[in-house]
């Protein structure tokens, strides 16, 4: 490469420097332009904490928050699979807005279980949740949020420093004056920078998903009451397989020590035999 090239090249480098150092100082400004309205932890518990707007009275903390909800439902064993594809039909038929299954594990037998994790737009999480179980069969249920602002700022100002510079190279690129191996290297060069902008975009494309919408797994299990019963049949099935495994363990053990007593018991024999002959000897 050339020696006023690779001036030029560093000139544009030091532009492109300068220019994410001025993003990087109106930092503040950029946060406000990428907050969202976020939802108080105090209320999270409430079943309109799905992520949707607070009112203007509300302070804006400048967070961008992605929920995402945990329920344990206890039913009886035969209702689970019933309950589990109504939750997975309601999610794909759409009444609810928009919704995706991610995922859905199913096992049957005597304790029968399933877990559905689904992607959801945040007013349809609690109708959701309704049709999944209602009063005490709803055990257990969590929510958590994620705040991803700060990787939203960075993955906005990485954008920013990558179209800069992709523009500045392109150019260089359309200048006539270019030798053969300098036009190879601004090209390995805006190819790289390309891959980089890609990667962002996706990022950016996965984090506005989160933050739009919830996701929410579900998990159903039989009754505290069915489970016991449960395993007390269990423990009696297992009765005569644990007898027979003792019994399998005691006779195994008794061919061990088989040959082992074969060989002590006449040792055992010919040394008290040879200490009373002796003993008898010394007597007379």
């Amino acid at each position: 490469m050339g020696y006023g090239f690779a001036k030029r090249l560093l000139a544009a480098t030091l532009a492109v420097g300068l220019l994410g150092a001025c993003s990087k100082h109106n930092a503040a400004t950029m946060e406000e332009s990428v907050a969202a309205p976020s939802v108080p932890m105090a209320e999270l518990g409430k079943p309109d904490a799905g992520g949707s707007a607070p009112s203007p009275d509300k302070a804006d903390l400048g967070v961008l928050l992605a929920y995402e909800h945990r329920l344990r439902i206890r039913l009886p064993g035969e209702r689970i699979a019933v309950q589990a594809q109504a939750v997975q039909a309601a999610c794909n038929g759409g009444k609810l807005g928009a919704c995706a299954v991610l995922g859905m594990n199913q096992s049957g037998g005597d304790e029968p279980s399933a877990t559905l994790q689904v992607r959801i737009v945040p007013e349809g999480v609690e109708p959701l949740i309704a049709l999944a179980g209602k009063g005490d069969e709803i055990s257990e249920r969590s929510i958590q949020a994620d705040d991803l602002a700060t990787a939203v700022r960075s993955n906005t100002m990485l954008q920013d420093r990558l179209q800069k510079e992709h523009a500045r190279l392109l150019e260089f690129q359309d200048r006539k004056d270019l030798k053969v191996a300098d036009v190879l290297t601004l090209s390995n060069r805006i190819a790289e920078i390309e891959a980089q902008l890609q990667g962002a975009q996706q990022e950016a494309a996965q984090q506005q998903r989160r933050i739009a919408t919830q996701l929410v797994t579900f998990n159903f299990e039989t009754t505290r009451a069915q489970a016991s019963r449960s395993e007390i049949g269990e423990a009696f099935r297992d009765f005569g397989g644990i007898v027979a495994a003792v019994v399998a363990f005691l006779i195994r053990a008794f061919a061990v020590l088989l040959p082992v007593l074969a060989v002590l018991l006449p040792l055992v024999w010919l040394i008290r035999r040879t200490i009373r002959n002796r003993r008898k000897a010394r007597g007379g």
